[in-house]
């Protein structure tokens, strides 16, 4: 019986790790098709957003925070990165809070969807996915580009906005995936709130 118990915790350690490591291979590999760059501010378009995203409504924020940051780590020295960059080069171009914002993002989803929880429901789902993969990643973008360039706020702004549609999409794809993802393995994440007791 002890030894069943012992085993439990490690178990779960090494559940956790292959789904981090998974995470972390799914936003490098959602990087493999590149970039495209539209506008004078030279801000990219990927699909490793999607993944950050993911990341966040699937594993909740510690787990996501660890998946985003291996990529970060090993893009230090390969180039994991969308459009075949390093995390130095990315982090020394002026779209650089884009990469930074990936952090917050995925706190933000990560935690609200545990308040979400234990039933994820996909309009709720899906508001938690634009705050946290668009406007918190944008917001961090943004600064980063008026710390680098000569852009005013609302050229900075504007400059983004060509990137919405996108951003749009995949938040609708990572509500209706974590949707069916949680109905079919509920307890993935742990509830943030305590279910209140029912009166006798």
């Amino acid at each position: 019986m002890s030894m069943s118990i012992d085993r439990a915790p490690a178990r779960s350690a090494t559940r956790d790790l292959a789904q981090i490591a998974v995470f972390a291979a799914l936003i490098v590999v959602l990087g493999l098709p590149g970039q495209i760059s539209i506008g004078s501010a030279g801000v990219p378009i990927t699909l490793q957003t999607l993944g950050v995203m993911l990341a966040g409504s699937l594993l909740g924020w510690r787990k996501g925070v660890l998946s985003v940051l291996a990529v970060m780590v090993i893009g230090l020295a390969l180039p994991v990165l969308a459009g075949g960059r390093t995390t130095l080069t990315s982090l020394a171009s002026p779209t650089a809070g884009f990469l930074i914002g990936w952090i917050p993002a995925v706190i933000v989803i990560g935690l609200l969807t545990a308040w979400l929880m234990p039933r994820y429901r996909l309009i709720p789902g899906l508001l938690i996915n634009i705050l946290g993969g668009i406007v918190v990643i944008y917001a961090v973008g943004v600064i980063g580009m008026l710390l680098r360039t000569d852009l005013t706020v609302g050229a900075a702004i504007a400059a983004n906005g060509v990137f919405l549609p996108g951003d749009l999409a995949k938040a609708v794809v990572t509500a209706v995936v974590a949707q069916q993802v949680h109905k079919a393995r509920p307890g993935l994440i742990a509830p943030l709130r305590r279910r209140r007791p029912v009166a006798a």
